[in-house]
Formats: C-alpha cells, sequence, structure tokens
C-alpha cells in the first residue's frame, strides 16, 4: 500500500498557502485547512507516513493537485538500467522501479523520489562539474 510521506504534506500545505493566501490572516482555504488536519495528527501521533487511501477526499484531492506541480519522473536521460545495472547511475531508481514508473501511483513515485533524495548518490543531484571530473 502506498503511502504520503510527511513531508510532502508539508509541501503540499505550503504550496496551497501561496496560491489561496488567507484573507485576513486566520481563515484557511478548504485545502490547507483539509491537509492542515492530516498534517496536525500525523504529527500528534509521529506518524511520518499516512495511507494514501484512507486520507480524507479533500486533503486527498488538494495533494494531488500539488503533486501535478512536481517533476513526474527523476530520469535525467542517462539510463544506466539499460546497460545492467540494478540501481541507475543518473537517476538513482532501481531497474524495477523504472519499468514500473508509467504504472505506479502518484504516492509510490514520491516514496521513491523520497528515497533518492535520501540517498543524493544519483548523477542528477550533482552539478554538472562534479559528474564532468
Amino acid at each position: 500500500m502506498a503511502t504520503i510521506h510527511l513531508i510532502d504534506i508539508e509541501s503540499a500545505l505550503n504550496w496551497w498557502r501561496e496560491q489561496r493566501p488567507s484573507p485576513d490572516g486566520i481563515s484557511l482555504c478548504e485545502e490547507v485547512d483539509a491537509l492542515a488536519e492530516v498534517y496536525a495528527l500525523m504529527v500528534y501521533y509521529r506518524e511520518p507516513e499516512c495511507d494514501e487511501v484512507s486520507m480524507p477526499p479533500v486533503a486527498r484531492a488538494a495533494w494531488l493537485v500539488w503533486y501535478d506541480t512536481t517533476p513526474d519522473t527523476p530520469c535525467i536521460a542517462i539510463c544506466s538500467t539499460s546497460q545492467g545495472d540494478d540501481l541507475c547511475k543518473g537517476c538513482g531508481r532501481t531497474f524495477e522501479e523504472v519499468q514500473r514508473w508509467p504504472e505506479m501511483s502518484p504516492a509510490e513515485k514520491r516514496t521513491t523520489w523520497l528515497r533518492i533524495t535520501i540517498e543524493s548518490s544519483a548523477w542528477r543531484f550533482n552539478r554538472y562539474a562534479e559528474r564532468a571530473r
């Protein structure tokens, strides 16, 4: 079952706050209110991830709108899995993740993004000058 990390909920919250700022500094738009409730419960219960299926519909819809603003794929067109590597040197995904990417759910894709970002070993996370050495 796919989960959504607290970091993504926070990113979606901040994106929505920019898109629909509070007119009076107190009231929240529907999307921020829904995501804030999920975020608060995750913090309160010290849960780093939430189940995407059990999210309230408004919060999930708001998260999906934010998700659509993020890059879909970590691919940088330097795929070493096509040469037999289990882990792509370019993007950091496993061979299975590269193959399954088109059918993955948004939460599954974000889980992969989180892993490769934390690992930061793929070339996509290095500056070009570092790769050229």
